[in-house]
């Protein structure tokens, strides 16, 4: 979390001195038409930057992903870059109409007008003369349908599948908004260090999102598949679905999920992959009902639907690190655990350094607990249970009475984010660095 807070002020940051240093003295003094060009050159800059940058993330690069830390952090900074861009374009917007300062008499009509003589950041002479009305109109209305899609996206109760078909239209938006930028910026102002990184943006961001329009992101880790096995856990109201791949994958390592599309038209959703990759072209995942879509699975598929699965994705690879570990699981967060235990189920010997399990469950998902207290005493990894309603909660201090040495730990945690933030706060408490939690930030939009 703290990197992609980093990478997030220091973008920030960046265009900042960049278009500071873009301008000449007299654009940098707070005379009335300096500072509004000023405001409303930055702000564009500001927003196209971030939705640039934004439109790169939604690629799913790997190299990207790796760097970022995971792809759910990946997906937390394009939320915040999606939200800065909207906030940027609209004080953009806003900073064109100042008209009315003047109808007010707070200033004259001239208090906005660029001395004549003036050579600059602020110079209007373009190469694109003829086309700035259209561009200006264009981006006008790209606004508008920008910051409508924006608050689509963060209203929770707006359904995934209309999220997702409409999200792909900021692709559009932004070929749009592209355009604007090209059209308006300032002959002179593609010279300076500010004009440069824009039209680096421009080469790469224009490709980017013709490849989002034209439904090509994750085409190269996409597989084929069928639906081989339903199982419905109706106490927990768990659906485990197993698919058998027709075309090649990968391989997963434990703890990473993929995008799984049942439907097209629902579109894609990231799910855990619960199972150990073994080369035998079979995957399973433990889908808990928690929204509209996932509680009629269990009777909307069918044996023999056909799956495409998007992925391997992910950094929660706590099966690379060979220090002792403690996992925390809570509901259906124990299924990145579950491909792990039973990876170390079939071979105990992978597993070198102590691991103990504490997993959070209710008294409903017995089949599941079963099945995790099978693995774990094959695995030989220590389990401490902790029902809802038979058991106290889970909390810092009963993790540090069962495990002495846990300063000297890695913490794996996979569960509700209000969990994780107790749990998290509390072990840091007991004397557990930050850098030693690790927890994966599932959600998407």
């Amino acid at each position: 979390m703290k990197r992609i807070k980093w990478i997030f002020v220091l973008l920030l940051a960046l265009v900042t001195a960049l278009y500071w240093v873009s301008l000449t003295e007299i654009e940098r003094t707070l005379t009335p038409w300096a500072l509004r060009k000023s405001v409303l050159y930055y702000t564009g800059i500001m927003s196209f930057v971030a939705m640039t940058v934004g439109v790169i993330l939604a690629m799913r690069l790997r190299t990207v992903e790796h760097w970022v830390g995971g792809l759910d952090k990946h997906y937390r900074l394009h939320k915040w870059l999606g939200i800065s861009a909207a906030l940027f374009a609209l004080a953009h917007w806003l900073s064109k109409k100042y008209k009315w300062l003047i109808e007010l008499g707070l200033f004259d009509r001239q208090d906005f007008s660029t001395p004549k003589g003036t050579v600059g950041f602020f110079q209007h002479n373009n190469f694109f003369k003829p086309l700035e009305n259209l561009a200006e109109d264009l981006g006008e209305w790209a606004l508008y349908a920008l910051l409508l899609l924006a608050v689509l996206a963060l209203w929770k109760k707006f359904p995934y599948r209309y999220f997702f078909k409409t999200h792909r239209v900021l692709a559009l938006i932004y070929l749009i908004l592209a355009f604007h930028t090209l059209v308006l910026f300032g002959k002179i102002a593609w010279l300076t260090p500010i004009g440069i990184l824009v039209s680096a943006l421009l080469v790469v961001g224009i490709p980017a999102a013709l490849v989002s329009l034209f439904k090509q992101i994750g085409a190269s880790h996409r597989a084929s598949g069928v639906i081989s096995l339903i199982r419905l856990h109706e106490d927990g109201k768990v659906t485990e679905i197993e698919v058998t791949l027709t075309t090649p994958w990968e391989g997963h390592k434990e703890g990473q999920f993929a995008f799984v599309t049942f439907d097209r038209r629902e579109g894609h959703h990231p799910f855990t992959l619960s199972s150990s990759w073994k080369d035998d072209a079979r995957l399973t995942f433990h889908i808990k009902q928690l929204g509209d879509y996932t509680r009629t699975l269990s009777h909307a598929l069918h044996v023999g639907d056909p799956v495409t699965v998007e992925g391997p994705y992910g950094k929660f690879d706590f099966a690379a690190d060979a220090g002792p570990q403690i996992w925390i699981a809570g509901g259906i967060g124990i299924t990145p655990f579950l491909s792990r235990l039973e990876a170390l189920a079939q071979s105990p010997k992978q597993a070198s350094q102590p691991i103990t399990l504490f997993y959070s469950a209710r008294d409903s998902d017995h089949a599941l607990i079963e099945s995790v207290k099978n693995l774990t005493q094959q695995a030989g990894v220590p389990l401490h249970l902790s029902i809802s309603g038979r058991h106290s909660a889970l909390t810092a201090q009963t993790i540090r009475e069962n495990v002495p040495d846990l300063i000297d730990r890695t913490v794996w945690f996979c569960g509700s984010s209000g969990f994780g933030t107790a749990i998290k706060r509390g072990l840091s408490k007991e004397g557990l660095p930050s850098r030693r939690f690790h927890q994966e930030l599932f959600e998407m939009r």
